[in-house]
């Protein structure tokens, strides 16, 4: 790849990898069916998609990364091996993977093999293991980066090359949700509900509120938080340190999350990169880059363990952090290329003039406005009340199967609070 610094986005539909692509990113990583770590929270692809998903990304000239990486029974083994056969066949880059049955498989038959963070790499003599198989890697989530800069280092030192022939890459995660359990691996939910984590369909217990009491009753006071649940890890403040770590690829969190996110968030880290590699990575853009990542959904930033954090930092809300709010009013009808017109029906609530609109689709992706002018039938109004089609001026093409937001900026008596 050169100099350039690989920014992973996540897909979770046609939407999110239309927000991916238009965020600036150079792969993405999604999820089919049942055998991947989203199985349950995110929308995701099926079978028959694959095909779409790679024609997309090699149109666009992004890597797709298909992930294959809970824990496989025997049962699962010709769902598996059906699948990784049809991401070879349609032109999927790699499969991302941590049970050995899939690494194998991939492997034999000439598919690119990532090795996940649910494989809890560690140390160097694990890398030279699964260097047999792949030519990237996924660190464990909870090392410093003092820690992965001695791995990186002791990939060159000793040329532990992939089977490719290429040096080893690691790839660490730089934005999004954490686990409380190490590398994910949390039993939980399979404890409360038969459902579990380490095949997708985590319950997120550790998200909700818990009373704590001892035997004698008596509650323990936690300060408002909410002891399971981390914050959102985020590193574009201290970006140049993971580059000099050795990192090569930084990969975003968030297959379940708006394609808005997508979008926002891949475009942060993408001007982050490409600031650290021009020398204009600033005090002055990260404050920037802070107040964008903060518009969208999260539980608020931590450093994670990278800059050698002992414990966990807990989220204070239930629920998202985001500076701003969407709301669903309406839909796509047409749009007119000539005068760079675009037809919405308002199917609930109102829209004036100066409210700022988010439109999301699946050949779309994310388009961001503010309502100028409002238009029914050749009538210009300062608002519009739901149940009627309106016009406005757009650059963009939208679709009939868009979706139609109102954006709004949340005071702080509002952050965190569910609507």
């Amino acid at each position: 790849m050169g100099k350039q610094i690989e920014i992973m986005a996540p897909a979770g539909s046609f939407d999110s990898l239309a927000a991916a692509i238009q965020g600036g990113a150079n792969s993405i990583y999604f999820g089919i069916e049942q055998l991947n770590m989203r199985a349950r929270a995110a929308n995701n692809f099926t079978f028959d998609d694959l095909e779409t998903i790679a024609s997309t990304c090699e149109k666009d000239n992004i890597r797709s990364y298909l992930t294959l990486n809970t824990i496989i029974y025997d049962h699962d083994l010709s769902l598996m091996k059906r699948i990784v056969d049809k991401a070879k066949e349609t032109g999927i880059t790699a499969v991302i993977a941590s049970d050995q049955a899939v690494i194998n498989y991939a492997n034999s038959i000439g598919l690119e093999v990532h090795i996940s963070t649910q494989t809890n790499v560690t140390n160097l003599e694990t890398i030279k293991f699964f260097s047999h198989f792949a030519d990237v890697m996924v660190l464990a989530r909870e090392l410093s980066l003092k820690q992965v800069k001695d791995i990186t280092n002791g990939i060159v030192k000793d040329e532990i090359r992939g089977p490719s022939g290429e040096l080893v890459e690691i790839e660490i995660f730089a934005q999004g949700a954490l686990c409380m359990a190490v590398s994910g691996k949390c039993y939980l939910s399979l404890h409360t509900n038969n459902s579990s984590a380490n095949r997708g369909a985590c319950v997120q217990n550790c998200r909700r509120t818990y009373e704590v009491k001892d035997e004698d009753g008596n509650e323990l006071i936690i300060d408002n938080e909410y002891i399971m649940s981390p914050k959102d890890l985020c590193t574009i403040g201290f970006f140049d340190d993971i580059i000099k770590s050795g990192v090569k690829v930084l990969k975003i969190e968030g297959r379940g999350r708006a394609p808005e996110y997508v979008k926002i968030v891949t475009q942060c880290y993408r001007e982050a990169a490409n600031a650290y590699l021009e020398g204009t990575y600033t005090k002055e853009k990260i404050a920037e880059w802070d107040k964008q990542l903060a518009t969208v959904y999260n539980r608020g930033f931590w450093d994670g363990y990278y800059l050698g954090q002992e414990l966990g930092e807990w989220s204070d809300v239930h629920g998202s952090k985001a500076t701003t709010r969407k709301k669903y009013i309406g839909k796509g009808v047409h749009y007119f290329p000539k005068a760079g017109i675009a037809e919405f029906k308002l199917e609930t609530h109102s829209l004036k003039i100066g409210d700022k609109i988010l439109i999301t689709g699946p050949t779309t992706g994310v388009v961001e406005s503010e309502i100028k002018e409002l238009m029914v039938e050749e009538v210009m109004y300062d608002e519009i009340k739901k149940g009627v089609n309106f016009t406005t001026p757009l650059d963009t093409i939208i679709r009939n199967s868009d979706k139609l937001y109102v954006v709004k900026e949340l005071d702080e008596s509002q952050i965190g609070v569910q609507r």
